[in-house]
């Protein structure tokens, strides 16, 4: 049995969709746990002095909550064997009220390798992630 039979997939579901929360807080973090210290991930003055609406979420940190649903809803029963996205918005991630990012997993392709599922990642009404696409294949 295929993995699409396996989890009932059909193009066009959605397979799961979630809001994430992002503070400051979760931006030092993640620069702990990542290396990535530049300035303009917690400096609002630094990212001011560089021409940025504000303090903005590192790029692969919102690449990872981006393909956490997916992750998430495979609960074991599949892996993600590829996974690629576009930057083409930032997440400002304002001191006092953060930032909200939802995500959205769509069945894009099902193929006898497994399926593609394409994500929107949406923060204040606009896409922030093009082309975000994760290969889903069979243990």
């Amino acid at each position: 049995m295929s993995l699409a039979d396996t989890l009932n997939l059909e193009v066009g579901q959605v397979v799961a969709e979630q809001t994430f929360a992002l503070s400051r807080d979760t931006l030092v973090r993640y620069a702990g746990a990542s290396g990535d210290f530049n300035p303009i991930h917690y400096r609002d003055d630094v990212a001011a002095s560089v021409g940025l609406p504000g303090v903005l979420a590192h790029g692969m940190l919102t690449m990872g909550v981006a393909v956490q649903p997916v992750v998430d809803w495979l609960d074991g029963r599949g892996w993600v064997s590829d996974y690629q996205v576009r930057f083409t918005r930032p997440v400002v991630v304002d001191p006092a009220t953060g930032a909200e990012v939802t995500i959205t997993a769509t069945v894009g392709v099902i193929d006898d390798a497994g399926a593609r599922i394409d994500l929107t990642a949406v923060y204040e009404g606009q896409t922030v992630l093009g082309k975000a696409q994760v290969r889903i294949s069979a243990h």
